[in-house]
């Protein structure tokens, strides 16, 4: 699944009958399908999210969690943990604030149109109070602004 897919723009990561992609702009999600038309994309409201439960192997979120009031971030997901399969993964992608990179923190701020780029740890809490586990795979930068984490929570439950 991708969530908050948008255009679509990442869906060909997957094969058409292996992705679901969702987002509430039914404008974007239109586009998508008229882009990717082999592929499915569904606009969904709120935090009910169009999925059957244990549905779901993977689910794709990336640069979207930073668009998101906290608050609403929660409910998404406990979404995800209702329909992901026991075994699934949640893989995600977001820019991240860093202690010792303050010119990239100000450079995001300030070409971010949204308030809630958040730190590394911060972004892993979300997903650590829903009792997964989680695990940063990979730290990247983009130019000298976006910085970048990478991290897996399983749906596996801390002991």
């Amino acid at each position: 699944m991708g969530f908050w897919r948008g255009t679509g723009a990442n869906c060909t990561l997957c094969t058409p009958e292996h992705y679901f992609g969702i987002d509430p702009d039914s404008y974007r999600i239109e586009y998508a399908k008229r882009l990717y038309n082999q592929y499915r994309f569904e606009t969904f409201m709120a935090n009910e999210l169009p999925a059957d439960n244990n549905s779901f192997d993977f689910i794709l979120i990336i640069a979207v969690l930073h668009h998101i009031p906290p608050e609403m971030v929660y409910g998404y997901i406990k979404e995800f943990k209702r329909f992901l399969k026991p075994e699934g993964r949640i893989v995600v992608m977001e820019p991240c604030l860093f202690k010792k990179s303050p010119i990239s923190n100000w450079f995001m701020r300030s070409n971010d149109k949204d308030d809630y780029i958040l730190r590394e740890e911060e972004y892993l809490n979300y997903f650590l109070k829903e009792k997964f586990r989680c695990k940063v795979l990979k730290k990247f930068q983009k130019c000298f602004f976006i910085m970048s984490c990478i991290f897996q929570p399983t749906y596996n439950f801390l002991e």
